[in-house]
């Protein structure tokens, strides 16, 4: 008996993983809310940096990049499992699942890479303070964007990241050392920010890997959750904690609410 050689083209793939809720309306509902906000947040972020040129600066172009990051990663997720826990679509071409993954990996690198670039910018904003704006003028820091968007294609470059951002931390960390009381505060104060957008965007990912060295098997709920809260996590807390940090945003923020106050 002849055996012939078969191929099956796979056209669609079912989405699973979200059978077992028990309440999945709800929790769409929640995820779409979360998913709007987030983008929103981070669109404000991008026109506040574009239309003031007060703010065309290194920093708050590494800002203004952050949040685009942020639209692509949560982008490239979201609006499927709100189709699947809202509308009931539970079916995906090949092509856009090839897709989603591509955008969804470089998302998960890219946010990594700015999380980095951005630890940079903070070491050379402490370490030499008077040599900052000469080391990183805005030419260089969209140079260096555009060249960390094309090497994040596929490029999965996790732990990498976060060792550089540690080291980073390590040198600033032995700079404030030797700084007075004054300077220690100012210090602080510029890398809280930066310090809440690393632990938000690394913390599940270690809660994953912490618990599968241990042995502890999750759940398919308390798997997608985690997934879930990395996704949507980082996108919607960077945006706030920039326009509730930073001082020039902040500012630009009352001044549209007192406009609009004034107006009415």
């Amino acid at each position: 008996m002849s055996l012939k050689n078969s191929s099956i083209n796979v056209t669609h793939f079912i989405i699973g993983g979200f059978d077992t809720l028990s309440r999945p309306i709800a929790v769409g509902v929640v995820i779409l809310i979360t998913y709007l906000l987030a983008v929103f947040a981070n669109m404000a972020n991008i026109m506040f940096i574009i239309s003031d040129k007060r703010l065309h600066k290194p920093m708050y172009l590494l800002i203004c990049n952050l949040a685009v990051v942020d639209i692509v990663y949560t982008s490239s997720c979201n609006p499927t499992m709100i189709a699947v826990l809202l509308a009931g679509v539970n079916t995906i071409s090949y092509v856009e699942c090839l897709i989603q993954m591509c955008v969804f990996t470089l998302g998960t690198s890219m946010e990594s890479f700015v999380l980095a670039f951005m630890a940079l910018d903070r070491f050379i904003a402490i370490i030499y303070p008077f040599q900052y704006h000469s080391y990183l003028t805005n030419t260089r820091v969209l140079v260096l964007t555009f060249i960390l968007w094309f090497i994040a294609w596929s490029f999965f470059i996790f732990f990498f990241t976060f060792v550089f951002i540690c080291l980073s931390y390590c040198g600033i960390l032995l700079f404030v050392k030797l700084s007075s009381n004054n300077e220690k505060k100012k210090m602080g104060s510029t890398l809280v920010s930066h310090l809440i957008c690393v632990i938000v965007h690394y913390c599940p990912a270690f809660v994953r890997i912490i618990f599968t060295r241990f042995g502890v098997v999750l759940t398919l709920e308390e798997s997608q959750g985690l997934l879930i809260g990395a996704v949507l996590g980082p996108c919607l807390v960077n945006p706030f904690v920039y326009c509730l940090r930073t001082k020039e945003i902040k500012q630009k923020l009352f001044n549209i609410f007192k406009k609009f106050h004034t107006s009415d």
